[in-house]
């Protein structure tokens, strides 16, 4: 897997299975050429509490054990340190309060933005949809926040994908159709239709003008819920001809998982007509620093 990396991976701090080492190890035994973490970003602050974001009290653990870890695999494999950040209206973005100072101060390598709430636009900002979360529950937040609408729920997501971009202060969009995931193609919405697909041009256009970077996200492939990553072959080709350049990510949760899909995901890229991938190689000046590679 020489060329490639594995920027969004998750551990023990946040909702993965293994350990920071752990997880280096079996990066190094992939053959990547870098491993980043990306925990689940702190929402205390925010008024939030879930099982699956980095706890605020643990953050200086996290990022020392995550540096400790770079300084034990130098001249082998390098380590990055991130955070998957969560857009939410009203309630956090990438540019608010430790992100930001950790970016600028030059602690975090890199930032994930990411959308997993859809919000109504009007009421409470804590009445949400977790678009990827267990299907009842789904369900259940969709009737009491959308009346049951899926497709209010898919608009309400494009919405605050793109009221993320233009805030900015990250790097990568991560899954970038993420509300597909229990979609089944067609259960609520359908991904192939005008309309979806309307969305993601809007969100493409404005992700090429941010200057960002979109994953291949092989997360949904690696758990067993998608035959295909985020996002989609068709949006894919929406972002080729935009000219958003792409790198492969495993959104991995357990070590076994790190590389995962990697050889499918090559096959999506080539299929939307890439021809080649970016990989981090570290930040210079406040900017990433990305380099194309070919697929």
């Amino acid at each position: 897997m020489k060329g490639y990396v594995s920027l969004h991976n998750h551990t023990v701090f946040c909702d993965g299975a293994d350990d920071v080492e752990a997880m280096c190890r079996a990066a190094h035994d992939a053959g990547l050429d870098a491993v980043g973490f990306s925990a689940h970003a702190p929402v205390g602050r925010a008024g939030l509490r879930t099982r699956w974001h980095l706890p605020d009290e643990r953050l200086e653990e996290y990022l020392d054990e995550v540096g400790a870890a770079r300084r034990r695999w130098e001249g082998r494999l390098a380590v990055y340190r991130g955070l998957e950040v969560d857009y939410i209206r009203g309630l956090r973005s990438a540019r608010d309060g430790d992100v930001a100072g950790l970016i600028a101060d030059g602690v975090l390598d890199y930032a994930i933005g990411a959308v997993h709430y859809a919000l109504p636009l009007e009421g409470d900002p804590l009445t949400f949809v977790t678009v990827d979360g267990p299907l009842e529950e789904l369900q259940a937040r969709m009737r009491a926040a959308f009346g049951g609408d899926g497709e209010a729920v898919a608009g309400a997501y494009w919405d605050a994908v793109l009221e993320m971009v233009a805030l900015g202060g990250f790097d990568v969009v991560g899954h970038l159709d993420l509300v597909k995931k229990h979609n089944g193609k067609a259960r609520w919405f359908d991904e192939e239709g005008a309309a979806h697909l309307a969305r993601a041009e809007e969100a493409a256009r404005a992700i090429a003008a941010a200057g960002l970077v979109v994953e291949a996200n092989t997360g949904g492939m690696n758990r067993g819920y998608l035959s295909e990553p985020f996002p989609s072959l068709s949006i894919l080709r929406i972002l080729r001809r935009r000219g958003v350049p792409v790198v492969i990510s495993a959104d991995a949760h357990r070590a076994a998982h790190i590389a995962g899909h990697y050889a499918q995901a090559r096959e999506f890229l080539r299929e939307a007509g890439y021809a080649s991938h970016v990989v981090f190689e570290g930040r210079r000046c406040g900017k990433a620093i990305w380099r194309e590679r070919d697929l």
